[in-house]
């Protein structure tokens, strides 16, 4: 563990290069010695190093996260194709990064490639950023001497796949906005507002209307007992959160779940499709065999239904069925996709079929988006709408019948 602590050590330098001019910078090195073993190798006369606070995984910095690693994917293969060599590549990339997590997770690579390991080898060190579907590619592309190419693809993968990851959570964030502004603002006006008319209606003397003292009764439960709710609704949703994590059943139930909601269940849908597509487009175009590029595809499904449609269709094709004939009879998969990779396979031309279903279908999720965007702005409005004009009807009623008697 010491020597893992060691590794990841950022340190801060300053020093004259061979011209005698004062310069400084960041490197990552297992301890200050070859911290300065290292400078002088690149002509710089250390003067002053020392150990950077914060660095990866366990100072200060925001938490990387898969846009980081997109982004540091498409410098790289850029910088590759303009005929930068990958060490400097790298030292290139963790000066333009402000995240000094990012910064020095790249460094953390250098170390490694410049230590003779491969690329591949060097990223599967590093499991938490660069999963096994990345490290894969990499492997091939550099096996095939083509690494620039398969970052490219790569890189086109994952600012694909997490635009769509977007989409789908922004989806998914609307009709919780709606039942969070709706619980909040009858909260308030049941706490706040409610009391005020009570204490007004106690002087009439009258029996009030069903519909106000409904009202007044669930005002005074809030009142009473707004701690316990409260409590209850924060504890239900870290109850929600740590058993999706552990319990994998539950997970598949989530999954299985979220495919049959009204209209979030089809933007799932299609984005599985999507990314189904994607996956297997990359893989298949990095030259990986298809049996192998379907257990890729698998990992990545993001759902337990296509996980499981996946899976079989790898057990049907290892056995000499054609892809397209088994994505049918799995009864999951879309027609047009069916139809797109039966056309694919005949000409010879599947990674290009497969890219033209996920584009298909992104653009799908994206109109999808859109639109339930428009639909749910007035539907905000619609039920806070009702939700205090129900409130306000309940409080004035008793004026109302009140000002009829007399």
């Amino acid at each position: 563990m010491a020597a893992k602590a060691l590794q990841n050590s950022t340190f801060v330098w300053e020093g004259t290069d061979r011209k005698g001019a004062k310069v400084k910078g960041e490197i990552s090195a297992q301890d200050p010695a070859l911290a300065k073993a290292q400078l002088r190798k690149q002509g710089i006369n250390p003067l002053k190093v020392k150990k950077k606070t914060g660095s990866l995984l366990g100072g200060k910095g925001k938490k990387i996260k898969p846009l980081d690693i997109a982004f540091f994917t498409r410098q790289l293969a850029t910088m590759m194709k303009s005929g930068v060599p990958l060490l400097q590549s790298f030292d290139i990339i963790a000066d333009g990064v402000e995240n000094q997590n990012m910064r020095a997770l790249v460094l953390d690579v250098k170390q490694e490639v410049a230590a003779g390991n491969s690329l591949a080898t060097s990223l599967r060190r590093k499991p938490l950023y660069f999963d096994d579907l990345y490290c894969n590619l990499v492997e091939s592309g550099e096996q095939a001497g083509a690494l620039e190419t398969l970052l490219d693809r790569i890189a086109t993968y994952k600012e694909k796949t997490e635009a769509l990851k977007a989409k789908v959570k922004k989806a998914m964030t609307y009709p919780i906005a709606v039942v969070v502004v709706a619980l909040v603002v009858s909260s308030i006006l049941l706490i706040k507002v409610v009391p005020q008319f009570q204490e007004v209606f106690s002087s009439f003397g009258a029996e009030l209307p069903a519909f106000t003292q409904m009202v007044i009764h669930l005002s005074e439960a809030l009142q009473e007992w707004w701690f316990i709710v409260l409590l209850g609704i924060v504890g239900s949703l870290y109850a929600f959160k740590a058993v999706h994590q552990r319990s994998e059943k539950f997970r598949n139930q989530v999954d299985r779940t979220l495919l049959k909601l009204p209209l979030v269940g089809e933007i799932t849908y299609k984005s599985a499709v999507a990314r189904y597509a994607r996956t297997l487009s990359t893989t298949f175009a990095a030259g990986v065999p298809l049996v192998e590029a379907l257990d890729s595809v698998a990992g990545a499904a993001g759902n337990v239904v296509f996980r499981e449609a996946v899976n079989r269709v790898k057990q049907d094709v290892t056995s000499g069925m054609q892809l397209n004939f088994s994505m049918r009879t799995t009864g999951v998969f879309p027609a047009l996709a069916v139809q797109m990779t039966s056309i694919g396979e005949e000409a010879g031309s599947l990674d290009s079929m497969l890219d033209k279903v996920a584009e298909y279908y992104e653009a799908e999720v994206d109109n999808m988006v859109d639109n339930l965007t428009t639909l749910m702005e007035p539907m905000i409005m619609a039920v806070l709408g009702v939700l205090v004009g129900g409130l306000i009807i309940a409080m004035y009623l008793p004026i109302f019948q009140m000002g009829s008697v007399v």
